[in-house]
């Protein structure tokens, strides 16, 4: 009888990822703890002072023998961003020569709470084995992934190659140029590939591109009594917010070929304008957010946003517009080399979670884009639910379930002992 031959190579992953398994559990107590006291120092951005978040994680990461380089944005380029301070931090983890570096960027920044909390959103109280508070799910959950992960690589015993780096980033909000783009530029971290942070369990290999705009209608104010003094800036503003809303018709007809993305999509969020109820309001702004499928050419996306505004505004006396781009981020596309990431992100993610998980897209943008623009193989996973509603991120009551940390944790462990085993 011949015995089939034995696959050392496999037994030795087994008992890596067992080991992995055990460490993240025996020290999970920990990890929920590094998390409460991340989610208890706010990053509400605006008014984005973000310095003193990244101080204390670094203070806490010191606490685990992990040494992070606070890396601080000049101030005019914070202040023209409309922010108060950024300073970035990489956390470099070396290995033996020959295996590639993973970077693990996960973003600090996020927009203030707003109204309707039934907890209190820098408590990082937990209820129900749920942890809520501002940014427990987007993204300072992947702040605890990313570190107890590392952590649980170190402690499992086995040759590695290569290296990671931790980089802990404070521009997301208003596009990642001064986080993980402005180390990238500088060249404070040269990634081979990297692993963004996430906001659900699924892995995401695309996501949309987003122009947002600044719009103001000009026309002359004056007193309602005699409005035939004036031009009025809202009435005209309401002839553009009419096309901008007709050509979302139009965008729903063209629909994308990446699984879990839709279509492209018009909102304006947000209206200012007029100074009493008795006035003519002699200037009104429009903020748009226009997000772009990765199908869509951005240059001809804005050319053709630029066009409706102006010829919607056309041909009203005494009516002036001006049109400024406010953020450009452009779509995220697979590269042919993330197949290990992918692959080891899904078969990991299937099996700890008890579901297929496969690689799909998502309709938001990301930090992930900017490492994919410089070549960089990105690849967005995280802790998080199957959905990025289920956990109310960017809404009242955000919460993170714990065991989908715990079990993300192990998720991202072992992909980077599969990229970096020796």
């Amino acid at each position: 009888m011949t015995r089939a031959p034995h696959d050392t190579q496999n037994d030795t992953t087994n008992h890596a990822n067992l080991r992995i398994d055990r460490w993240v559990d025996a020290h999970f107590d920990e990890e929920v703890a590094f998390l409460q006291a991340l989610v208890r120092v706010p990053t509400d951005t605006p008014p984005g002072d973000n310095a003193p978040h990244a101080l204390r994680t670094a203070e806490l990461l010191r606490g685990f023998g992990f040494e992070a380089q606070a890396h601080e944005v000049p101030a005019e380029q914070v202040r023209a961003q409309g922010m108060q301070s950024i300073v970035n931090l990489v956390v470099p983890r070396r290995y033996a020569p020959g295996g590639p570096v993973v970077a693990l960027n996960a973003h600090g920044d996020v927009v203030p709470p707003g109204e309707g909390w039934t907890r209190d959103p820098y408590g990082g109280e937990i209820v129900d084995g749920r942890l809520y508070g501002r940014a427990s799910a987007v993204s300072k959950s992947d702040f605890a992934t990313f570190t107890f992960a590392v952590r649980a690589l170190e402690a499992a015993g086995v040759p590695l190659t290569g290296g990671v780096d931790l980089l802990f980033t404070y521009d997301e909000e208003f596009g990642g140029e001064l986080g993980p783009g402005w180390l990238l530029a500088q060249g404070l971290t040269k990634p081979d590939l990297e692993i963004a942070a996430g906001f659900s369990y699924e892995v995401v290999t695309a996501h949309n591109g987003c122009l947002q705009m600044e719009v103001t209608v000009h026309g002359r104010m004056g007193h309602a009594a005699v409005p035939h003094t004036a031009v009025d800036a809202l009435q005209a503003a309401t002839r553009v917010l009419a096309a901008l809303y007709a050509e979302n018709d139009r965008l729903r007809e063209h629909c994308s070929a990446v699984p879990g993305i839709r279509h492209g999509y018009i909102n304006v969020g947000r209206i200012e304008g007029g100074t009493n109820t008795n006035v003519v309001p002699g200037k009104v702004v429009l903020k748009i957010d226009r997000r772009m499928i990765p199908e869509e050419d951005p240059v001809e996306v804005e050319a053709r946003l630029r066009g409706l505004i102006e010829q919607a505004a056309a041909g009203q006396e005494g009516i002036r517009v001006e049109i400024r781009r406010l953020l450009l981020a452009h779509a995220m596309q697979p590269l042919p080399g993330n197949a290990p990431l992918v692959e080891s992100l899904c078969r990991h993610a299937s099996a700890l979670f008890g579901t297929p998980v496969q690689a799909s897209g998502t309709p938001l943008y990301t930090d992930a884009r900017l490492f994919s623009e410089r070549g960089i193989p990105a690849v967005i996973y995280g802790a998080g639910p199957r959905t990025v509603l289920e956990s109310n991120a960017k809404r009242a009551d955000e919460h993170l379930v714990l065991e989908d940390l715990r079990r993300a944790t192990k998720v991202v462990a072992r992909t980077l002992c599969d990229l970096l085993h020796g």
